[in-house]
């Protein structure tokens, strides 16, 4: 198999990719698990589940933010 050769453009477009993945990944975790709270927060009547949801969403966005792009390779 022969390499690819990298041209100036991969870099950039690496560099856009990322800047857009980091707020899908915020606003997917706010979603997904904010909506999940609110629909526990619905079927119990507890609205506290509400704000966990959302908290635990976008703490585990953050983590897959610097699982994916923050740590550099050894």
């Amino acid at each position: 198999m022969s390499e690819q050769k990298r041209r100036p453009e991969d870099g950039q477009r690496e560099f856009a990719d990322a800047a857009w993945s980091a707020p899908s990944y915020l606003l997917s975790g706010m979603a997904i698990w904010g909506g999940l709270g609110w629909l526990l927060s619905k079927w119990t009547g507890l609205i506290w589940f509400t704000p966990i949801g959302l908290v635990i969403g976008v703490v585990l966005a953050i983590y897959l933010i610097y699982v994916k792009y923050g740590r550099h390779p050894l």
